[in-house]
């Protein structure tokens, strides 16, 4: 059985490989974006990630911990199921709406993650630790609601409208959806 300080060198070895994965998925992110906000969004987050990782090597030092030698596969999936999206040839609101459902589940995972990480540390009493990792929480928290202010007040509003758009150009040529 694993004690506290093993544990959470785990997660926070998930986490620093996480993060690095993310270093290389985020330029080629902004780069398939067409919504020029959604292409800043991934820009600043990939620089608030370079940062994050700086705090896990400050972590590391303090706690004496090497963060290399894990692959956090929970993030090569959500980078693969990404990528997906990034392959595909379309671009447009479409393609930007799917590429904010998957920055969400990142985010959403590092949120969870990086949460666990911190509770293990407030019960180990690593006040430091804690605030580093609550800091890099919050950032990821903005990073989320970014994304869902860029997809609700630009790219769904676009997508619904080309829907009725479409709806009214059948009805008119006297073709119903079914």
């Amino acid at each position: 059985m694993k004690d506290m300080n093993e544990l959470l060198e785990d997660q926070l070895k998930d986490l620093f490989s996480a993060e690095n994965q993310l270093t290389k998925a985020l330029p080629k992110m902004a780069k398939k974006a067409s919504n020029e906000a959604l292409k800043e969004a991934f820009t600043s987050h990939l620089r608030e990630t370079e940062g994050h990782i700086e705090r896990l090597e400050k972590i590391g030092k303090q706690l004496d911990i090497k963060l290399t030698g894990k692959k956090c596969a929970a993030m090569a999936g959500l980078i693969e199921e990404g990528k997906e999206v990034i392959d595909e040839e379309e671009t447009g609101p479409d393609t930007d709406a799917l590429l904010v459902a998957a920055a969400q589940r990142v985010e959403h995972y590092e949120i969870s993650a990086y949460g666990t990480a911190r509770t293990m540390a407030e019960i180990m009493g690593e006040d430091k630790v804690v605030e580093l990792l609550q800091m890099t929480e919050d950032e990821e928290t903005a990073a989320d609601e970014k994304l869902t202010e860029i997809a609700t007040g630009e790219l769904y509003p676009v997508i619904s409208e080309g829907e009725s758009e479409e709806e009214e150009e059948e009805k008119m040529a006297g073709v119903s959806r079914r």
